[in-house]
């Protein structure tokens, strides 16, 4: 196996060397940073050209190698470098981010850039004990994605599928259940140009209780229903005041026709294409490796980049409150300018939900790291329990009193002291690249120099440069993404052949519902219902290892628009998300025409008890195990999200194990430590007195000499007992040296065995590493039937599905439903 550089370390990212301010020299003290320290949040401030962007784009890189996934939110463009990652460093891998202007500034053709950048960047990388191996490390470790939402200029993304409800988790807090409906109308209200007050404003209000209603009942929204609710609320009441008093029809139609108006926009079509907005996608694939999402917002205006981070945030919440807690790093979430999302002073409706996240993602292992170059408006009071502080060259003195004020809350926050003047002082003193870490969990500030950048810091890239990234990548998702239901491109279903017409009679045994159409028909279309068989049933699970008790509900619905097909079940589609139905139709619809089977009483027994045995055996539960964790999945998890948490839960007990190891060998090593330095001591003590004797010997050796130069017979005696000491003297410098040889052997023995205890130590560690692995991680499926006697069918019926047919006799369905 390949050995690994000291700095690998599973849980510490390598950021740099410690740095002396005062000789302005580069120490030889590595710096690492406890990737738990994370979950306690960080910032990093500095000015253009202070090293910001390169410091934050080596903590990512350091995480991406420890498995950490990250969602980058990047509206200046910068983060588009971690793609640019060279493991063989050819000049050609570096020579479509050049430019020409910068060539012929040099006097250098365009490929003699190349060729010059390509060895800088190698030297650069040598000089911080790197190379192109770990270059590939970073590439294996995990997947990188650049969206554009809002464009296909990257992979799209869409932002608008994410009006869907909140999970069970954020429904049963009221406090984050009202974050989370106040930041999606403050969402649109900003998209839409309206600077609206949650307490005030009644575009807000509606807005907000329209999202209440909906997702208390479990029902997503998409934008047209969201305009269709505008319009007809479908409540009597807002507070004490009925509706027309709150809110005028006439003023909820205008309000409807500027939010239609952007949704016909050719200029507003990129936003209904992409993937979803799905949180849990952002961070890993389908296969569970952790990703690196870089969500690039450079090319959106104001109000739909505020919309954009506004809505990201709220989804962020919302998923961070369905996961368990965790004190291991479980996924970072950074910005990499903050300026205008979190003031000092006004409210946009991105700080909400910001300050969530900054007050309550430590708990479940999300560590928020935020960056700006504009320190003076930032709000403070919410950045004060920031556990890290990455601080580097400050444009003004402003900036400068800004920082320390936030330094000295954080301070006072943590109960720790704080000496403004020596923190000014450092502060001013900073260079390029260097920067003061004030770590809460560290004794003191540290100053160090950042290391040299796996990524290619190219500055900017191009939009021809990500489309040219994205290019294979957006082809190969291309069959996994989703486009906005209006938009999908592929051939809807022709109009049912059957007669269309009233609708029919059924005997009163035959449970009749109605399907609520998500959006409306457009007006040149007619309505029809076309017959769909539905079952609802509860389903239980038991089995004793892994001890399951699970009931399940879920429906299982049957296209009949073309009669019934035999045998009935194999055609069911099932649909575990919740059913908006009405006992009675809409107006204006028409029916299709229905099967002889559909009104016949005694085929629904029938199809009852088909029905049993279908789910018998065609609907297990399937639980995933890690013998290795000893640990299953929750029931109703998919292999996807099963591994996914099964990682976590991997990487928190490789943390366990290896804090244990650790505490282990430090003992050891703090016992050996103590005998280095007692060794050492001696070493030089031995010396001194080995020099001592040695001058002494001379000095003896010289009187001798002198003496015998003399000549007379009085000094030939005396020379005689001099020459006698002297030697004496040279007996024991010699047996002083011999000393100083055993007194080093004897240290150089120590440090063997320290760096033998060490290797031992890093081994270990390896191994606990590899046994944790996600790569390594094996799950045993195991499909635990359905207790056939407990089963309940709670309805078995006929539903009618609401579709719109064109002028061509398309039928399109007015619902999320494709059969």
């Amino acid at each position: 196996m390949e050995k690994l550089p000291d700095y690998e370390v599973l849980g510490k990212f390598y950021l740099g060397r410690e740095y002396d301010l005062a000789k302005r020299e580069l120490g030889s003290r590595r710096i690492d940073y406890d990737a738990r320290d994370l979950t306690t949040h960080a910032l990093c401030v500095g000015m253009t050209g202070s090293g910001k962007t390169g410091l934050c784009i080596s903590l990512l890189e350091e995480a991406a190698i420890d498995g950490i996934p990250a969602i980058c939110i990047d509206p200046k463009g910068d983060l588009g470098n971690l793609l640019l990652t060279f493991p063989h460093l050819k000049p050609s891998d570096f020579l479509p981010y050049l430019e020409q202007g910068e060539a012929t500034k040099q006097g250098l053709t365009i490929e003699e850039l190349a060729t010059q950048t390509a060895e800088r960047w190698e030297k650069g990388l040598a000089s911080w004990e790197q190379n192109g191996a770990r270059i590939q490390r970073l590439r294996d470790a995990v997947d990188m994605q650049i969206y554009t939402p809002g464009s296909s200029i990257g992979t799209p993304l869409t932002a608008l599928k994410s009006f869907d409800a909140p999970p069970q988790e954020v429904l049963d807090d009221d406090d984050a259940f009202r974050e989370m409906v106040s930041s999606a109308a403050s969402g649109i209200l900003a998209l839409l140009g309206i600077d609206a007050d949650p307490l005030s404003s009644r575009e807000h209000i509606l807005l907000a209780t329209i999202f209440d209603r909906a997702w208390r009942s479990g029902r997503d929204l998409d934008l047209a229903e969201l305009i269709r609710s505008i319009q007809t609320p479908g409540i009597d009441r807002i507070g004490v005041l009925d509706l027309e008093s709150f809110m005028p029809g006439d003023q909820r139609a205008k309000l409807a026709n500027t939010l239609n108006n952007l949704l016909a926009s050719p200029s507003f079509a990129g936003w209904l294409q992409g993937e979803p907005l799905d949180i849990q996608r952002l961070l890993y694939t389908p296969s569970g490796k952790p990703r690196i999402s870089i969500l690039s917002i450079s090319h959106l205006n104001d109000a739909e980049r505020m919309f954009f981070v506004t809505l990201l945030l709220s989804e962020f919440v919302g998923w961070m409150r369905s996961q368990p807690g965790t004190s291991s790093l479980r996924a970072i979430l950074y910005m990499d300018e903050i300026f205008g999302y979190f003031p000092p002073t006004a409210k946009p409706p991105s700080k909400t939900p910001m300050m969530t996240l900054l007050k309550q993602a430590r708990a479940f292992g999300i560590g928020i790291v935020l960056a700006t170059q504009n320190p003076a408006d930032i709000d403070y009071k919410g950045l004060a329990n920031m556990g890290t502080w990455f601080l580097g060259r400050l444009q003004t003195q402003r900036d400068k009193d800004r920082v320390l004020d936030g330094l000295e809350g954080a301070a006072n926050s943590q109960g720790q002291s704080f000496s403004r003047a020596e923190m000014s002082q450092t502060l001013s003193a900073l260079g390029n690249r260097v920067f003061l870490m004030n770590n809460v969990h560290d004794d003191a500030p540290t100053i160090f120099q950042t290391r040299w950048a796996l990524s290619f810091l190219r500055g900017p890239l191009s939009k021809p440069q990500i489309q040219g990234l994205m290019k294979e990548r957006k082809s190969e998702g291309a069959a996994q993404r989703q486009t906005f239901p209006e938009d999908r491109p592929a051939s809807p279903p022709k109009a049912p052949s059957s007669p269309i017409g009233k609708r029919p009679i059924l005997p009163p045994e035959i449970p009749e519902k109605f399907w609520i159409p998500d959006r409306a028909a457009s007006h040149e279309a007619r309505t029809i219902y076309r017959p769909t068989l539905i079952a609802q049933a509860s389903l239980h699970f038991v089995k004793a290892s892994p001890a399951i008790d699970h009931w399940m509900d879920a429906h299982w619905l049957v296209d009949c628009s073309e009669g019934t097909p035999e045998p009935v079940w194999d055609r069911a589609v099932e649909w575990n998300s919740p059913l908006r139905l009405s006992p009675s139709p809409d107006d204006g619809f028409l029916f299709g025409d229905v099967s002889a089977d559909l009104i016949n009483p005694k085929k629904y027994k029938e199809w009852e008890k088909q029905l049993a045995d279908f789910l018998l055996r065609h609907k297990p539960l399937m639980i995933y195990q890690s013998k290795a964790l000893k640990k299953s999945s929750l029931p109703g998890q998919d292999e996807e999200d099963a591994r996914i948490e099964m990682a976590m839960q991997a990487r928190e007990a490789r943390d366990a194990e290896v804090e244990k190891l650790q505490a282990k060998y430090a003992t050891k090593l703090k016992s050996l430590q103590s005998r280095i330095l007692t060794a050492e001591h001696r070493v030089q003590r031995e010396r001194e007195q080995a020099k001592t004797q040695q001058n002494q010997s001379l000095i003896n050796l010289g009187a001798s000499i002198f003496g015998a130069l003399l000549g007379n017979k009085i000094a030939s005696k005396s020379n005689l007992g001099k020459a006698s000491s002297a030697a004496r003297s040279l007996g024991r410098a010699q047996a002083q040296k011999n000393d100083v040889v055993r007194a080093e052997e004897s240290l150089e023995e120590l440090l063997r065995e320290q760096h033998r205890i060490e290797e031992e130590c890093r081994q270990e560690v390896d191994q606990i590493a590899s046994r944790f692995s996600p790569e390594n991680l094996k799950l045993e499926s195991i499909e635990i039937p359905m207790r056939k006697s407990d089963l309940r069918i709670q309805l078995l019926g006929l539903l009618w599905v609401p579709y719109q047919v064109d002028s061509l006799g398309i039928a399109r369905p007015l619902v999320d439903w494709e059969s």
